[in-house]
């Protein structure tokens, strides 16, 4: 069975057990969080496709960490103007275990 869920503005295609990194949640360390934007279930005999979300289905998920991605370099540059500018960023996430689907 696997689901695709909708989170940070990203879709996702999920089984239970599954480990992924979604965009900065706001739950605590080792608490559990429900989506309700559930975009497609599949068991194996049937799928069953939302208009935009499948009605009464759920993901469960379980936070594992929260921490930063790599870091990325922005750099800006305009030829001949001596213009320069050197930024770093690194993503924020969360570290999120797959518990439940149920649809």
């Amino acid at each position: 069975m696997y689901a695709v869920i909708e989170t940070g503005g990203k879709q996702y295609r999920v089984q239970e057990g599954d480990s992924l990194r979604v965009e900065l949640l706001d739950a605590e360390v080792g608490s559990s969080v429900e989506l309700d934007k559930v975009l497609m279930v599949s068991n194996d005999a049937e799928v069953k496709i939302g208009q935009p979300y499948v009605a009464g289905a759920k993901v469960t998920l379980k936070v594992e960490e929260h921490g930063k991605g790599k870091k990325i370099v922005v750099f800006k540059f305009k030829s001949k103007k001596g213009y320069r500018k050197k930024q770093g960023h690194r993503q924020p996430y969360t570290k999120v275990t797959v518990e439940k689907i149920e649809a």
